[in-house]
């Protein structure tokens, strides 16, 4: 069959679809195990704490690690499961876009992270102003410090 472009009409929305799948399904020898690794590595929402409760029970309950950049705390939560961490990033850090990116770097470090960290646990990862300049490398490496200070690491 010829390209729909070539014959002077446009290609129905249907046609494309087909003809990618058909072009990637060449592509797609990946085992099922492979696939599973790689959702492995997510870090969805349910493994964030997201509720102000949450966070206030790791304040109040929790051991706390200050750092330059960060201050984490983390306090064992039986019977939860996988670990459970929430980010603070306060308006002291600057507008929301610089905020957000703290965010975002913070949680790639964490679920980059996520299977050297003991089970059990909720953490809280506190940014400071620092954190706002820091390059993603030190970040990372203010995180690890202050896990392995809090003896959260495997």
């Amino acid at each position: 069959m010829p390209h729909p472009y070539l014959e002077g009409r446009a290609p129905r929305a249907q046609d494309c679809v087909e003809e990618l799948l058909q072009h990637f399904s060449v592509y797609s020898n990946e085992s099922t195990t492979d696939m599973k690794r790689s959702s492995s590595l997510s870090f969805p929402k349910s493994r964030r704490l997201t509720r102000a409760s949450e966070f206030e029970r790791v304040k109040r309950e929790g051991l706390v690690r200050r750092g330059n950049l960060l201050t984490l705390s983390a306090t064992v939560v039986e019977n939860s499961g996988l670990c459970r961490v929430g980010f603070i990033t306060s308006r002291r850090l600057g507008s929301a876009v610089i905020r957000n990116r703290v965010r975002r770097r913070l949680r790639e470090i964490v679920r980059q992270h996520q299977h050297d960290l003991r089970q059990d646990f909720w953490i809280v990862l506190i940014a400071k102003r620092d954190a706002a300049n820091a390059s993603y490398r030190a970040l990372e490496d203010e995180w690890l410090r202050l896990a392995r200070r809090a003896s959260i690491l495997l």
